[in-house]
């Protein structure tokens, strides 16, 4: 496999990780965004196709047996997401990628992916409450979400000594946060 990287994504919800790929896309055309699968509900202005295929359980399930995906999880014990093994692996060979990913997602790659493919990108923010006021002004959840959601939280801060970068996401600096991206895009690229 050539040098080409996989820009994995990682961060909880709420970090900024969408506002990230949306930007980047834009600065570095070049790069490739497989779109993932997901059997959650569309969100209000998302498309089918941009982000993610939305498809039903029954199918993601049937593609789980047919050994389709290279990742996938359920996330909250709810919604199943995943990526496909052709839209990586095969797009690598000619791009670099750009895509988000849990924790689970990265390390199920990096069995497969090689170590010099592969750049793990960790957004964070300063703590839970930062997140908490993000999450809830995206949208309104329920009080049990609002709890897995920080549970999760909890976890996925602790995998941020196993990322090759670590940017902090401050509220009203996104224009800092997409800069701080691109210059470790640059360094690979």
């Amino acid at each position: 496999m050539k040098k080409n990287k996989l820009f994995a994504i990682i961060g909880p919800s709420g970090a900024g990780k969408g506002t990230v790929i949306k930007e980047i896309k834009k600065i570095f055309p070049q790069i490739k965004y497989p779109i993932s699968y997901t059997t959650r509900e569309k969100r209000e202005g998302e498309k089918e196709g941009e982000v993610y295929y939305f498809i039903s359980q029954e199918k993601f399930e049937e593609m789980i047996q047919n050994q389709e995906f290279l990742e996938y999880q359920r996330i909250h014990k709810n919604a199943y997401y995943g990526s496909s093994k052709k839209q990586i692996i095969n797009k690598l060979e000619k791009h670099n990628l750009l895509r988000e990913f849990d924790i689970q997602g990265v390390k199920a790659i990096e069995k497969i992916i090689p170590k010099e493919n592969l750049v793990k990108i960790f957004i964070t923010v300063s703590d839970w409450e930062t997140l908490e006021r993000r999450i809830l002004k995206r949208s309104s959840i329920s009080k049990e979400e609002l709890l897995k959601r920080e549970e999760s939280y909890n976890k996925e801060i602790k995998f941020l000594k196993y990322c090759d970068h670590v940017i902090e996401s401050k509220d009203n600096m996104q224009k800092e946060l997409i800069e701080d991206f691109s210059q470790i895009i640059k360094k690979y690229i």
